[in-house]
Order: structure tokens, then C-alpha cells, then sequence
């Protein structure tokens, strides 16, 4: 457990735990348990351990403390687009979640595009002998995903499927999602509709896109599909200048709300297209920006809260279990005022 906080044990270096023993009077190992929850050490030992430590700064090496147990207090995250407020609010959440938990979020950044990434950002996380590593972005291999589960690691795939793996896996409903968000259009009278979605072809985008066609297609409608670029604001307003070129389209539903804000807001200024009298439109995730006044978009929410407790869930379960945790996240349509119904009247043209 040596290491810690600079102080005068050493000139520059960290107080470790040798430097608190010759201080107090006592072993390495009665500074050792004193700092262990739960070991045994006389009150006049802890006195002198506990004075020592505050008086040269002394900090417990909870990585070191780690090894010795055989229980990481690391959680290996990989995560890409981290600017992107969905993304952003999944890591707060999660970050606060294991900490409250007694554990650290050791954070890479995963480059989606980069062949093979993944693998490797996972092989130096088994370097810091991780816990468990939650994979939010990124296509891992299968045999590096197994590699870590003979290795003790849990690996939380979150909306990710990798074939032949037993990997504890957090899927959104995006089938669900997008068949509410759909239904919301036609109902709203819609006879013109386009999908929005990115060329990513990550598994949410591509189940997305997928139920939200099939689902026009059962009304007999047939939608326009834009599917192209990245997962951003700009491919939004790209999407809105090329697809309501044609005047005639009269609803969009966007397979996140990033896309969506940037078809909402072309639509609006470039394209002169009034929201919601003759252009209604859903977005997916329910970021906070889509409830901002200026935005009030109508979206389909999936909650972080049951993200982060299935993660949770996964990282504690019994280590004894080899029944890996699926967890499916619910969904649900937040109205707000870019769907109108047919039924409301005086709107303008």
C-alpha cells in the first residue's frame, strides 16, 4: 500500500507506508491494517498510525491495496464522442454511480472509425488489472472480450452484441423506440416522412433506422432515408437541406437528438419550414438541450438511471455466476411541441 500524498517522509518523493511505521513507532503490516476496513489493530496503534499518517500526508496506494486483495477498485470505460451531450450525460451518471460504490472510472478515449481500437485500448486496461470494463463505444474482438472474462474481468457490452460471447450486455429498446416515435408522425398526419440517420452503422443506429422504415412501410407509407456522415449536429443540418428540397415532405424522425437539432434548426432557418404547422418531427435519446425552450422537440427517452443500475448490476453480481446480465432498457415518447395532431386546428401554413 506505499504512496501516496507528498509530505516529509521523503524530499520530493511519497510518503509510503514505511515512512508512517518509523514515525508511530510500529511494523509496516500494523500501518498496513490500520488502513484495511475490518483488520485488527489495538486503539493505541491506530492513534499513532493515524497521527503519523496526517502528519507527514500520507495517502493509502488503493492500487496497490487492490493487487494485494485481488479486488480492483478500477472500472475500465471506452467511450467515443464524449462531447456529445448524450454520451456526456451516460459518463457523468456512470462516473458518480461508481464512485458512490467505492470505485474509479479509469476513462479511454475509443475512435469508432479506428479498425481494431477497441481490442487495443482493452489490452491496456487489463494492464491496471481492472475490475471490469464497460464498452460504450468501440467493436471489440471476441477474443479479446474472452480474454478478459478467463481473466476474471467483466465486460459490459452497452448496445453492443458480439456473436459466441457470454458478455454481460445493456441494450436500449431501439425497436420500441422508433415504432413510437413513428406512430406519433402518422398520427400527427404525416404522409411524407424521412428517416434520418448517420452512416455510423452502430448496432442503435442501424435498429433505429430499420424499425422506423418497416414501421412507415406497415402505415403503406414509403419514406425518404437519409443515412449519411457522422453522429452530429452538422450531418442534421446537412440532412434538412437535402431532403426538404422537396416541398412536400412533412416529417422527420431523427435516430438521435444531436441529428435532429440540426434538421430542426435548417428546417427553421434555412428552409423556412414551420415547426410543427407543415414539418413534424421526433428525435430519440431526450438529451437536455431537446427540452430547451427554443427546441421543445418531441423525442423518445431511455433512461440513464436504468442504464448506470444495469451496469451496476453487472460490475456486482455474484462472480460464481456464469449466467451473464441482459438487461433491456425501457423506452418511452416525451411530447413536446414539434408533433401536433391532425385534430389541431388554426396552426398557419
Amino acid at each position: 500500500m506505499d504512496g501516496g500524498g507528498r509530505g516529509s517522509g521523503k524530499a520530493g518523493g511519497f510518503v509510503t507506508s514505511r515512512d508512517v511505521a518509523r514515525r508511530a513507532g510500529v511494523s509496516s503490516s500494523a500501518v498496513s491494517r490500520t488502513f484495511t476496513p475490518g483488520a485488527s489493530v489495538s486503539p493505541g496503534t491506530r492513534k499513532r498510525v493515524l497521527e503519523a499518517a496526517e502528519a507527514l500526508g500520507y495517502r493509502v496506494n488503493r492500487l496497490a491495496q487492490g493487487l494485494i486483495s485481488d479486488r480492483s477498485i478500477l472500472v475500465g470505460v471506452l467511450m467515443a464522442n464524449m462531447s456529445a451531450p448524450y454520451m456526456a450525460r451516460q459518463l457523468d451518471a456512470l462516473s458518480r454511480a461508481l464512485l458512490h460504490e467505492g470505485m474509479h472510472c479509469l476513462l479511454l478515449n475509443a475512435e469508432e472509425s479506428e479498425a481494431g481500437g477497441a481490442s487495443r485500448l482493452i489490452s491496456k486496461i487489463l494492464e491496471f488489472r481492472a475490475r471490469a470494463i464497460v464498452v460504450m463505444s468501440g467493436s471489440p474482438s471476441s477474443d479479446i472480450v474472452r480474454e478478459c472474462m478467463s481473466s476474471g474481468v467483466r465486460v459490459i457490452l452497452v448496445n453492443k452484441r458480439i456473436d459466441n460471447v457470454k458478455a454481460d450486455t445493456i441494450l436500449s429498446d431501439d425497436v420500441a423506440g422508433s415504432r413510437l416515435a413513428v406512430r406519433r408522425l402518422i398520427e400527427a398526419g404525416c404522409r411524407r416522412p424521412v428517416v434520418v440517420a448517420s452512416g455510423a452503422g452502430t448496432l442503435s443506429i442501424t435498429r433505429r433506422m430499420q424499425a422506423a422504415v418497416e414501421t412507415f412501410i406497415e402505415a403503406r407509407l414509403r419514406p425518404v432515408v437519409w443515412a449519411q456522415g457522422s453522429t452530429s449536429y452538422e450531418s442534421g443540418v446537412l440532412a434538412a437541406r437535402e431532403t426538404l428540397a422537396d416541398s412536400q415532405v412533412d416529417g422527420a424522425f431523427c435516430v438521435t437528438d444531436l441529428m435532429a437539432l440540426g434538421y430542426l434548426d435548417a428546417a427553421r432557418v434555412q428552409m423556412g419550414r414551420k415547426v410543427p404547422q407543415n414539418l413534424r418531427l421526433v428525435g430519440f435519446d431526450d438529451i437536455p438541450q431537446a427540452s430547451w425552450q427554443n427546441y421543445d422537440m418531441t423525442t423518445i427517452r431511455q433512461p440513464v438511471d436504468a442504464l448506470v443500475a444495469g451496469i451496476l448490476r453487472a460490475i456486482q453480481r455474484d462472480p460464481s455466476s456464469t449466467r451473464p446480465v441482459r438487461v433491456v432498457l425501457p423506452v418511452e415518447l416525451v411530447e413536446r411541441g414539434t408533433v401536433v395532431s391532425r385534430s389541431y386546428t388554426n396552426l398557419g401554413t
